[in-house]
């Protein structure tokens, strides 16, 4: 798989990896790698069972695709993470900064078992096995390992999550149940749509604006129509954790554009809504 990489996501050298096992294709942030207690990946279009639009990989169960070829795909990637699907528990995203804390209760919650809980764009936990995921199609996956205290955190963040600083909810909520501190995390802030794919409108604009006083000129900049703008969202959510205080260096930010790469990622802007969705997937490795 051939992926175009853009400027913005340069972290030291180490970029985004590209992975196959078992003919799936997927993709994985080496510094999370070298923590050594984790295991994550987000998935691509390759690999799975799916069809049309939903061509191969995809993960909702909600925008129209077979249940049977869902439930397969989430076999597959359960597989590559050693584990099961009924050990994953899903988000339930309507862009808010909502997190909640998973237990071994939720096991199985959006694929073999029904969710009981709604918007919920954040997942945290500190129990090994249990594999958390949250669903994209252009927003921020966001990664974060509390390597101190063994514990992980999974948060979706489109424009709204972001303005709302939804990496500082995530900490937030990590801080109020594990004792996380800022400076034991590493992050990521993985695949999703770049600025210059990212039209939004004044309103918006704006939002960025009061939202990061002193701050927005580095995340707008001129759209390519009157009155239009371009957002980084990659840089907003790398100034609200480091703002929140993770350390700068603990920090990797993608260099992979889900709309620039609309044939590998599934993208809501590329495909008019026309798509399937991606997963971002991470659990933490039992201790011997």
């Amino acid at each position: 798989m051939q992926l175009k990489r853009k400027a913005e996501g340069i972290n030291e050298g180490e970029k985004v990896k590209v992975n196959c096992l078992n003919q799936i294709e997927y993709l994985t942030f080496p510094a999370l790698e070298k923590l050594g207690i984790v295991r994550h990946l987000f998935s691509t279009r390759y690999g799975g069972v799916s069809e049309g639009i939903y061509t191969s990989m995809n993960l909702s169960y909600a925008r129209g695709d077979k249940k049977e070829n869902v439930d397969e795909n989430y076999r597959r990637i359960a597989d590559i993470l050693k584990s099961t699907p009924d050990k994953i528990v899903c988000s339930s995203q309507t862009h808010t900064t909502n997190v909640r804390l998973v237990t071994e209760k939720d096991c199985g919650k959006g694929i073999v078992r029904k969710l009981d809980y709604e918007d919920v764009d954040g997942l945290v936990t500190n129990i090994p096995g249990i594999v958390l995921c949250t669903l994209y199609a252009d927003c921020v996956p966001l990664y974060f390992v509390d390597r101190k205290n063994r514990a992980i955190g999974l948060g979706h963040s489109g424009w709204r999550g972001t303005v709302n600083r939804m990496g500082e909810a995530m900490l937030l909520a990590m801080k109020h149940a594990f004792g996380t501190r800022p400076e034991d995390v590493t992050a990521a802030i993985g695949p999703s749509i770049c600025q210059d794919c990212y039209e939004v409108d004044g309103d918006v604009a704006e939002k960025f604006k009061h939202g990061f006083p002193g701050e927005w000129e580095f995340l707008l900049k001129d759209g390519k129509a009157f009155g239009k703008f371009q957002l980084n969202l990659w840089e907003a959510n790398r100034r609200v954790l480091i703002k929140a205080g993770v350390k700068k260096n603990n920090i990797s930010v993608t260099d992979v554009c889900t709309c620039c790469n609309s044939a590998a990622l599934f993208s809501h802007r590329a495909s008019q809504g026309k798509r399937g969705n991606l997963g971002a997937f991470l659990t933490l490795i039992p201790e011997e």
